[in-house]
Order: structure tokens, then sequence, then C-alpha cells
């Protein structure tokens, strides 16, 4: 029994009778519709003790139930054991969406509290709307966390410093200026901006204030007659204030934007991305907000000449570390030397460290051995961490922030020799990636269009994964990144040139191991027909897969030959900056696989 997570469930209802409330939604998120969170925000993991970037905490008086995705079913599982906390599987056939869950289980005249700056406008307007069709209605200034959060961590104060026009390719102010051509289109005049990577981009600024993640806790307001950064004081040094103040930006503090607000004038029309914005933000503006889409997340995403030299700059930096890295690990298991799964994160982390632009690791490394493998975003403690040995699979998703550039990478390799069923399960993963990769379409195409090309091959055996085949990547800034991404739901923006994306299937056999091969691509032109233009994918990542997992029995001679000239490209990039062992091993490891000799 896990005493210390029902107790807190205990004082939150003790909160929730004192204020009347019957169900409140304690969502994994915080004023700025963040992925990640700093401590300061993660409430959700407080409360339930699950560690996952996604899911949703509701309680009532008597039931208290987690949402989350696929990624996460089986971490769920295990860190919810012992509490009253009943996991809900979310995009399941069965399981209801908490709305659904809510409507059902609550009866009329009934309230639900919420604070409304860490739910999105769209959010609790659908909340809002689902609940007052059955007579339940909404609180939206129900915050009871001060009250049972002791030890609540503070707000972060890293410093913010500028992320240089060399890297950027593009000065605060050229993108401020287009921004606001895009919030003109829109009937407005001025834009606030919550989503803290669309500030650090507009800006060309970072910090470290959430993990991973060099982003700076933050709002921004934009209008043609000036800016201003609403941030803890403490961070803004001299030089970065006046950085700012150069590029037309005064600084104000974090806490302090509804006096800002309060202070515009009636007839001022704010453009506000409601799926970025947090409801209270929006309450606050009132008749001022005009609801549309983001001026910064198109052109955030289509990366400039600048950034895409970056990024394979820091490509290449990357795949000398992981060629290292995975001879490193293969040479001390195939000793008997004794390496774990934590050993595997230190390993990345050394030889990533040791290139040029280093600034952190772009997620928690993902090592997953044999059955942890399965477990789609696990990540290693002192107590779960495995022994790796001579046998079996081992899943590695990584990545790094450079200064110019983020990478993220997964690869599976076996530690011994590999069995059929391995050879056979990683083989059909990699020819769903190979399809996609080499995919081209026309202008307009959307990742959904896209997703089956990845899992087809699966498909036909009765196979598939729950989570999306790729996402929107960031420059220095968030690993996940938006608006495009390639997934089985519909997401309405179109892959565009610029744009760089993850292609990353895969297959988890609960208990047995997990498979996952990535790669990060950018969109390029491919061609212009009387049928308009075409686009295709340009492979960023530099660093071989496991050749031995190849099974060429089930793969076309295409197939094949993608494979042998990806390694020769690998090769011929990594190899002056290997030592004679290394290179031995990349050789190795990029030795071309046979092709089907075709009968005339």
């Amino acid at each position: 029994m896990n005493t210390t997570i029902n107790e807190r469930i205990d004082a939150l209802r003790r909160q929730m009778k004192a204020a009347g409330i019957a169900a409140t939604i304690i969502p994994q998120a915080d004023p700025h519709m963040s992925e990640y969170l700093s401590n300061h925000w993660q409430a959700r993991r407080m409360l339930s003790g699950f560690t996952g970037s996604a899911g949703d905490l509701v309680v009532t008086l008597d039931y208290a139930l987690l949402w989350t995705d696929s990624r996460y079913f089986l971490q769920a599982a295990q860190q919810l054991e012992g509490t009253e906390i009943r996991l809900m599987k979310d995009g399941l056939p069965d399981t209801p969406s908490i709305n659904d869950w809510l409507t059902a289980n609550l009866t009329a005249g009934s309230v639900v509290g919420i604070n409304g700056m860490v739910f999105s406008t769209v959010a609790a307007a659908d909340l809002e709307m689902a609940l007052n069709a059955n007579g339940i209605a909404l609180n939206t200034s129900f915050d009871p966390l001060d009250a049972i959060w002791s030890d609540r961590p503070a707000l972060p104060e890293s410093e913010v410093f500028v992320h240089e026009e060399k890297y950027a390719g593009k000065s605060a102010s050229q993108k401020i200026a287009d921004a606001l051509a895009r919030v003109r289109a829109q009937h407005a005049s001025s834009a606030f901006i919550s989503a803290l990577d669309e500030i650090a981009w507009l800006l060309n600024i970072r910090s470290r204030d959430v993990k991973y993640n060099p982003v700076v806790t933050a709002f921004l307001y934009i209008s043609a007659t000036g800016s201003t950064l609403f941030v803890d004081p403490v961070k803004i040094t001299p030089a970065v204030k006046a950085y700012l103040k150069s590029h037309g930006v005064e600084c104000q503090p974090y806490t302090s934007i509804g006096t800002f607000i309060k202070k515009l004038p009636e007839n001022e029309k704010v453009l506000v991305e409601a799926a970025r914005t947090a409801s209270g933000v929006t309450k606050m503006l009132g008749n001022r907000a005009v609801t549309g889409t983001s001026a910064v997340a198109i052109a955030k995403a289509c990366k400039n000449d600048v950034q895409i030299a970056g990024v394979k700059a820091a490509m290449l930096r990357d795949g000398v570390a992981m060629v290292k890295s995975l001879c490193e690990i293969k040479h001390e298991v195939t000793a008997g030397k004794h390496i774990t799964e934590l050993d595997v994160a230190e390993i990345l982390r050394k030889y990533r460290s040791q290139g040029d632009f280093y600034f952190d690791e772009s997620f928690g490394t993902i090592a997953g051995y044999q059955e942890h493998g399965a477990i789609v975003h696990y990540e290693a403690d002192e107590k779960s961490s495995s022994d790796l040995h001579p046998e079996g699979l081992l899943l590695i998703d990584s990545g790094a922030q450079y200064l110019d550039g983020t990478t993220d990478i997964t690869r599976t390799i076996a530690l011994g020799k590999p069995t059929a069923d391995e050879r056979r399960d990683f083989t059909l993963v990699m020819k769903g990636h190979i399809a996609l990769g080499t995919a081209v379409f026309p202008e307009g195409t959307v990742g959904a269009q896209l997703d089956a090309l990845a899992r087809q091959f699966l498909w036909k055996e009765g196979l598939s994964y729950l989570h999306g085949t790729g996402h929107g990547v960031g420059h220095f800034l968030n690993v996940h990144e938006g608006p495009q991404s390639v997934r089985l739901n519909y997401v309405p923006t179109p892959l565009q040139p610029g744009m760089i994306t993850s292609n990353e299937p895969g297959l988890y056999r609960e208990g047995i191991h997990g498979i996952r091969c990535e790669n990060l691509v950018l969109t390029v032109p491919a061609m212009t027909t009387e049928f308009g233009n075409f686009y295709k994918f340009e492979t960023l990542t530099l660093c071989p897969f496991d050749r031995a997992l190849f099974d060429t029995e089930i793969m076309n001679n295409q197939e094949i030959e993608w494979v042998n000239e990806y390694h020769a490209r690998v090769r011929a990039a990594l190899t002056p900056f290997l030592d004679r062992e290394e290179l031995q091993w990349l050789n190795e490891n990029t030795e071309p696989l046979p092709l089907h000799k075709i009968e005339l």
C-alpha cells in the first residue's frame, strides 16, 4: 500500500469538500501548456506518483483515476501499484474520455473544480460545454495546491542567455516584425504568447528552466508599439536586458500579467492561440481576445538555412558520439564486464558532452533491455536498472541539445546472436521506417496521410504500435515540437520544406522486448510537375542500424539498397573522427547487406 500517495489524495479531498467541489482534474500542465514541466508545476506527479510526461489525474470524493496514453501504460501500472488510483488507458476503444466519465458519474447540480491557469482555453471550453449539458457546473478558480503541497518547489530562477544570431539565422527584431504581420492578417493588432518554446525562439533567448528543454519561464506580449516580456527579474542580467531593449522588448515581473492586461485599451485586439493559452489568461483578456492560429509556430517549425546547416553539423557530432557509445557498450557486454541500463545513459552522456556546442541531453535517455524495451518511455533508476548480458535486445532512445541543433535518435541493438523472431520483428519495423523515409508526396500532405506507410508491414502480420510515428523537433529547443506530426489521428498542419520530423516506427512485445528505429528527417523539395510541387525527406541522422538484426529474406532489393547506401554515407561521414577500434566496429557494422540474385 502506497500510503503517501493515498494520504495526498485524502488531503486533496478535504480541500474539495471545503470548497463544495465534487470532482477535480489535475492535468500534466503549466500556465504555458508545456509538455515538459519545471518542478514547480509537477502537481500531478506529486499527487499520483506517476512520472510520465503525459497524463491527467481525476479525483472525486469516492474515486481517483489517471488517464495516460499508450507510451506509459506499463510504466503507469507499475507506479500506481499500491495506490487507490485506477489506470485509464487513454486511446483504447473501451476507455471513456475524462469529460464522458465525469458526466456519466456525477449528478446534476455537482461542481467540477479546476485551476484555469493550467487548462488551455480549448480544453476548459470543451469541458464546460460537456458538463453544462448534463447540469454540472465548472469552477475555474479551484487551486488547492498551496494548501496541500507544503514543500512545493519555487519557480525556476535560471539565468536567461542570448542564443546568438549565428546559430539562429535571424534576429529577434526580424522575427517579431514577421510575427506581427501574421497577427495583422488575423485581424488583430497584438499577440499574447504563452508557449515557452515560441517565446524562446521569437526572442532568441534560452535558459535552463525546464529539464532538457532550454526555455525561459515567461509570457510575452508583442505589438507594433513595443513588446513586453513577463519574467522573474532575477533571471535577467543587465546584458540580456539591454539586448532585449535593443529589439524593442521591455521586461516586467512574471506575476504582473493580470495588471498589465487590465491596462490594455478595451478596443485592443490581442491574438491568442486557444490550444496553447491558459483559460485564465483568455478570461483576463475578455473581449480583447481574438482566437486564431499561432503567429510563431509554422515559422519556428520551418528551419532556415543557417539552422539546417547547424543541425547537420550537430548530427555529425552526435553520430560520432553514438558510434563511440555503441562500440563501448558492445565491447563491455561481450567482455563480460558489469554494465547496466544506467551505465548506458552515462556512456552516451560522456561522449556527447565531449562534442563542440554541447549544452544538455534533449530528454532522459531511454535504455530498455529486454522486457524494459517494451515500456515505450522507460527510464531506468537505481531500483529498476537491469544488468546487460550478451543476449537479447537493447533499445536506446536518446538525444542532445547543442547550440546549433537538437538531436533525437533510437537504435535497437542485439547484445548477442539475435533469434529469428528478433530479426523478423526488427526487419518489419525497418521496412516501415524505409517506406516512410523514401516517401514522395504532394504539397499539402499531412502526417496522417503518410503514417500508414510506416505501419503497413506490421499490420499485414497483425501487429501494430500505439504511439505516433513522427514528431517535430526544435532547433536548440524542445525535442517534441509541433505543429506537424506523423500519426494515425488527423493533425491539419501540412509537412513543409524546412520542417524536421522524427521517423520512428516500433513494435513492443510486453515482457519480451521492444524495438524502435528512429532517424530525424528534413522535408525538402523533390520535384515540380504539371500536378504541382512534390516533397520528400532527407535523412539527417548519422548512425548505423544493427546489421545483425536484418532479415534480408523478407526485404526486397530496394530496401536492402537503401540500408547499404545509408550505411555507406554514415561510414564516409564518421570515419575521420574515430580511433582504430571504433573505426573497425563501424566498418563491420556498415558492410553491405547481400542483395537477392535476380534470375533472368
